[in-house]
């Protein structure tokens, strides 16, 4: 019996000694990493790759790009103006940026531009393109594009060694006691966050998209699958790489946007269901990946932002959103795809009161309405299973 006592309280004691030595470890870890780059942004950088959704100018400098918002009516409403944005003012990661407290007024640098090199990407690059997917061969159809596995080969291949240089002099010049190494892989890249938005032109591009004759569409089913799988490899080679906080957004309700609704002649305010449950399942399937992702990926944190719920409740009850427009594009002539605006072409009085700015895109006021609830909501159903302002301070 004494012998069990002594067995217990000696344990009691290692356990007690091993909480306070890791304790004082994370502490250690917080001090060392305390006064970095971050400056009073609420995480180190913020690193965006997917599609036009969050694209905030990469396909123009894409020689063969046919996905475009370089020219007005976009960024009419934006103080920079046309930049490749796909809205009239904002895109949603420029007003989380702003909620980050970036630097820049919450702007992130693009990456295609040769200007994002050295100290201008300290803070964060967005490597979007317009156009894009999950697979390789989505958007080859509209002209060139950077799939999502080019995009995340650009940050590995080109702003990883760069950033790694510069950090590497900056903590040189402060005489920080952690090496340039120690501090980027263990203070600047786990408290970076990388945001991916994609996944819609998947099935608008490619899944959907008119079949030649004889060529049978696969199970809807077995391709959302399929997709989830390779977003699963993405996200694990930027776990490779050193990412640890990720922000993922759902698939929005396509089916309810002008080009899908004019595609089927649809009119009143009644969205195209079977297009709508394609992006429904492939959310289900996303969640259940943010699931597996914090088990399977040690040390990971994840917020999934449901841009699908947040978008729908704004079309369900648009008075409460002060919105009078659910479903037609501000944008009142559109280019040949029925997508993007027309050059110069006539736009909406208020784009204040419209939820979609051309055929796909929502306008500035929907953008900053589904970051405020990703960075915010305490709803699951919305950021799940935490929200970003969260994720960004673990």
């Amino acid at each position: 019996m004494a012998m069990a006592k002594l067995v217990g309280a000696s344990l009691c004691l290692f356990a007690v000694l091993t909480t306070q030595h890791e304790a004082a470890a994370a502490a250690s870890r917080s001090r060392s990493c305390h006064g970095g780059s971050r400056a009073t942004g609420m995480v180190e950088a913020v690193f965006v790759f997917g599609s036009s959704l969050v694209d905030n100018g990469n396909n123009n400098f894409l020689n063969g790009s046919g996905v475009r918002a370089n020219y007005l009516p976009y960024g009419v409403d934006f103080p920079l103006g046309s930049t490749g944005r796909f809205s009239n003012g904002r895109n949603t990661i420029d007003a989380l940026g702003e909620l980050l407290r970036l630097p820049a007024g919450g702007l992130i640098p693009t990456f295609a531009d040769p200007a994002t090199r050295g100290r201008a990407a300290l803070h964060g690059v967005n490597f979007a393109s317009g156009g894009s997917g999950i697979l390789d061969r989505t958007g080859k159809d509209t002209g060139e594009v950077l799939s999502l596995e080019q995009q995340i080969t650009n940050f590995e291949a080109v702003t990883l060694p760069d950033l790694w240089a510069q950090l590497q002099r900056a903590t040189r010049a402060n005489n920080r006691g952690m090496k340039g190494q120690d501090f980027f892989e263990r203070c600047y890249l786990p408290k970076s966050l990388f945001i991916i938005g994609t996944g819609g032109n998947d099935y608008l591009l490619n899944y959907f998209r008119p079949r030649k004759t004889g060529d049978t569409r696969p199970d809807l089913s077995d391709f959302t699958r399929s997709l989830v799988t390779k977003l699963s490899a993405h996200l694990h080679r930027l776990y490779a790489l050193g990412a640890r906080k990720f922000v993922v957004f759902s698939i929005q309700p396509i089916g309810c946007t002008p080009v899908v609704r004019a595609s089927l002649n649809v009119t009143g305010t009644t969205c195209v269901k079977p297009v709508n449950a394609a992006a429904l399942l492939f959310n289900s399937e996303l969640r259940s990946l943010v699931d597996a992702a914090r088990t399977r990926m040690p040390g990971a944190s994840f917020s999934m932002v449901d841009s699908y719920k947040i978008t729908m409740d704004v079309l369900d009850h648009p008075r409460k959103h002060g919105i009078s427009e659910t479903y037609k594009a501000c944008c009142s002539e559109m280019g040949p795809s029925g997508v993007l605006c027309r050059k110069g072409g006539p736009i909406c009085r208020d784009r204040t009161k419209y939820v979609f700015f051309d055929g796909l895109h929502p306008t500035d006021v929907v953008n900053v309405r589904i970051a405020r609830k990703g960075y915010a909501s305490g709803s699951p159903q919305e950021a799940y299973p935490i929200n970003v302002k969260k994720l960004a301070m673990l």
